[in-house]
């Protein structure tokens, strides 16, 4: 699998990245070495978290919109 990364130079020295495609997962290392190490655990950790699919009924309806 492949995600994009944004990665940006912190003020105070060091990078943060955020991953768009998965919201909320972010990470930060004082180095480039040590964001690239924290992007793999961020990564792993955002896509292990358990999500309980919504409960459905006949009734209901599923729609996809573009914001």
């Amino acid at each position: 699998m492949k995600l994009k990364v944004v990665i940006h130079t912190a003020e105070e020295g060091g990078y943060w990245a955020e991953v768009p495609a998965i919201p909320g997962c972010a990470t930060q290392g004082e180095t480039f070495e040590d964001l690239l190490q924290n992007l793999y655990q961020a990564v792993d950790a955002c896509m292990s978290v358990d999500v309980d699919a919504a409960a459905l009924s006949e009734h209901d309806h599923i729609m996809e919109i573009a914001v």
